[in-house]
């Protein structure tokens, strides 16, 4: 059995059921199309929304960062967790799905989305390379966790950032309308945005260590 929602349903409003599912113990898989944002009811900001992120009722930019959905899955200790964003990496997103489905268990694939809401230079027919673009920077990460794998727990799936952090950024205008409307307060919350990014993969690096040393 796959359930599908979007992040909106997965992080905020829908959360308790989800967390309900997971910890039954019962073979489902679950499949969140994250957005960053409330896409279906008119773009407000959820707890899946990053800091400096303009939103409906963040009008000022987000101050809070995202909630990690994943990890908070992971902590249970039998949920297959990933990561996934097609654009970036289609293998590892077929890798992730096929698994997800041959694990004996509750499994939650969460898989980054770009939408209208976003407002991608160029369009929606830009989406697929702005998943690549959001990977490559470090805004988004792919990783695997799989309980029933013999060995190596964990695996990250991304390389080190490569840099372009507010460039990726700028190519958006859900994040570059803040310079427009409130410049110094977009400038500190990038900054934070993209330290938050970077402390980010460097605990993953370490889940590397606690959950392959287990």
């Amino acid at each position: 059995m796959w359930i599908f929602g979007g992040d909106g349903w997965a992080y905020d409003i829908g959360y308790g059921g989800l967390d309900h599912v997971i910890a039954s113990k019962q073979d489902v898989n679950i499949f969140v199309f994250d957005t960053e944002v409330y896409s279906n009811t008119g773009g407000q900001a959820s707890k899946a929304s990053n800091i400096g992120q303009v939103a409906q009722f963040a009008a000022a930019g987000k101050e809070v960062k995202k909630k990690s959905l994943s990890e908070i899955a992971m902590q249970y200790g039998y949920v297959y967790v990933a990561q996934v964003a097609m654009g970036a990496n289609p293998a590892q997103t077929i890798k992730a799905i096929t698994e997800a489905e041959a694990y004996h268990g509750p499994s939650l694939i969460i898989g980054y989305s770009p939408c209208e809401m976003h407002s991608i230079k160029g369009g929606m027919m830009n989406c697929q390379k702005e998943m690549k673009k959001a990977v490559e920077c470090g805004y988004w990460n792919l990783f695997r966790f799989n309980p029933a794998a013999e060995g190596a727990k964990f695996t990250l799936d991304s390389k080190e950032p490569a840099g372009g952090y507010q460039e990726f950024l700028m190519n958006e205008a859900r994040y570059a309308s803040l310079t427009r409307s409130f410049p110094e307060r977009a400038e500190e919350l990038f900054k934070e945005n993209e330290q938050a990014a970077m402390d980010r993969y460097q605990h993953l690096l370490k889940l590397k260590t606690v959950y392959n040393e287990a």
